[in-house]
């Protein structure tokens, strides 16, 4: 520690002061009075050292589709709600981000069927046929479809039809993040347009990409959602896509579908068959 060095003092008197006091001289040396300790000096701590820390992981981005916003539901009269989807329509042809992920040769598929319709079927992505046609659902799996609708006690120009991704991936594959990320804010539109009191999601890419979930179709089938990213919220029944069925077609599976179509006919106010 630093600081002043203090002159050390006896504890017992000098030594002229116990000789003889003859001899001791006139003017005798007095002991100098002991100086008061002084305060330490305060330390300087030495700086911190500075250990140069690696930087963290960077965090991973967002998933795509959590990137897009909330849409509120709107109020379009029904006899105005052909001409907004026909002009989201186009809007969506014309985004450069569906032209660029677009395979060469292929056609927008849009939703199509009543813009009225309390009930809204949402299917994966468009097939050979759909693609060739410009429809959803007009091949072998859109036939089933058709089949379950006409169950229901309804028909197909009851309802409306759309899918995920309005274009068919190469090869018939399923969709990717990025496509159906490109899709996605135009079938919310579709949604927010026509406004159906329940929607059903046919598989599981449709339940990913409205649900934003990562939990499979045979847990999720049979249970209500909701689709948040509507303002307000619309409730949707996810169930097993018709094209499932016709690779899996029991009875079992085929009981499961039923049902899950008699909870949406409860949910609109439709009183379910059998």
């Amino acid at each position: 520690m630093l600081g002043v060095t203090a002159v050390p003092v006896s504890d017992q008197p000098p030594a002229a002061v116990l000789s003889d006091p003859a001899s001791t001289p006139t003017h005798q040396a007095v002991a100098p009075a002991p100086r008061a300790p002084q305060p330490p000096s305060p330390m300087r701590s030495a700086p911190p050292s500075r250990r140069a820390v690696a930087p963290g992981p960077t965090p991973p981005p967002a998933p795509l589709q959590a990137q897009i916003g909330a849409v509120k539901l709107r109020d379009v009269p029904p006899d105005h709600r052909p001409a907004a989807l026909a002009e989201l329509r186009q809007k969506l042809a014309d985004d450069p981000a569906v032209q660029r992920l677009q395979p060469p040769g292929t056609q927008i598929v849009f939703g199509e069927g009543t813009p009225t319709a309390d009930i809204a079927f949402i299917g994966e992505g468009p097939g050979e046929n759909e693609d060739r046609l410009a429809r959803p659902f007009v091949g072998k799996a859109g036939q089933l479809l058709d089949k379950m609708i006409t169950a229901m006690g309804l028909d197909r120009a009851d309802v409306y039809l759309s899918n995920a991704v309005n274009f068919r991936p190469p090869g018939n594959r399923a969709p990717t993040p990025e496509e159906t990320a490109a899709c996605l804010p135009y079938l919310l539109e579709q949604l927010a347009i026509v406004r159906p009191k329940a929607v059903v999601l046919l598989g599981g890419s449709a339940a990913r990409a409205l649900l934003d979930t990562k939990t499979g179709i045979t847990r999720l089938r049979g249970s209500w959602q909701s689709i948040t990213r509507l303002d307000p919220p619309l409730p949707v029944m996810p169930t097993f896509h018709p094209a499932y069925l016709l690779r899996s077609y029991t009875v079992d599976n085929r009981k499961k579908v039923w049902a899950d179509l008699q909870e949406v006919l409860a949910k609109v106010g439709i009183k379910p068959k059998g």
